[in-house]
């Protein structure tokens, strides 16, 4: 039965806050927030990365708050939310073609989704949608961008399960590995997230640099 408290905490939840939204919702909110940030346009603004490392973080018990979490739930909740949430998205952008992001007046998710339809077109279907989990935003209006372009359903889902179970999975045993090795780590956690949203950047940085690299090749030639 939800106490009063225990509903209290659930209203004033702050989903912008990763300890927030675990404290409320637990294992189970991680699930929920993962399809909603790569399967709804709405969910643009979840805090996806940061959300999954914490959560790794938490299942250590090492945390001085009092919040501790299961790693073996929280691996298949967060890996179920992110892949059932990419291919939900994927098949809405088939059925709602572009509609669906012309009628957005968010500049943050327009601008996401100018640079999802420039990663399919530069770096080809599978490699963009395994880089775009790893882009905060992009992630979130690429399945539907590629839905909408006609990208193959069997290329997008083989791609999008690779590319999500690395996303996830990776995130949340980070976490619970420096949990585990350094003794009250979350005082520690906003220079962490800072860090985790770098790191999340270097693969499609490392793409960018590569591919600037290739064109001067190609126009030295």
């Amino acid at each position: 039965m939800t106490t009063p408290t225990h509903l209290a905490a659930q209203l004033a939840v702050n989903v912008l806050d990763a300890h927030s939204l675990l404290a409320a919702f637990g294992v189970l909110g991680v699930g929920v927030v993962m399809f909603a940030e790569t399967g709804l346009l709405i969910g643009f603004f979840l805090p996806g990365d940061t959300l999954l490392f914490t959560a790794g973080l938490l299942c250590t018990g090492s945390s001085d708050q009092g919040l501790h979490l299961s790693l073996g739930p929280l691996l298949v909740s967060a890996a179920v939310g992110a892949l059932a949430g990419a291919q939900v998205g994927y098949l809405l952008g088939r059925k709602a073609g572009g509609a669906l992001l012309a009628r957005s007046r968010s500049k943050r998710l327009q601008e996401g989704a100018q640079r999802a339809e420039e990663l399919l077109e530069r770096y080809g279907h599978a490699k963009a949608v395994v880089l775009a989990r790893f882009v905060p935003v992009v992630r979130t209006v690429l399945n539907p961008m590629a839905g909408a372009l006609g990208v193959p359903v069997r290329t997008f889902t083989v791609w999008q399960v690779a590319g999500g179970l690395v996303w996830s999975l990776g995130l949340t045993l980070g976490g619970y590995a420096l949990g585990s090795s350094i003794p009250n780590v979350d005082r520690y956690l906003l220079p962490l997230v800072a860090l985790i949203v770098v790191l999340s950047l270097i693969p499609l940085l490392a793409e960018v640099l590569r591919a600037r690299r290739a064109t001067r090749t190609q126009e030295e030639r």
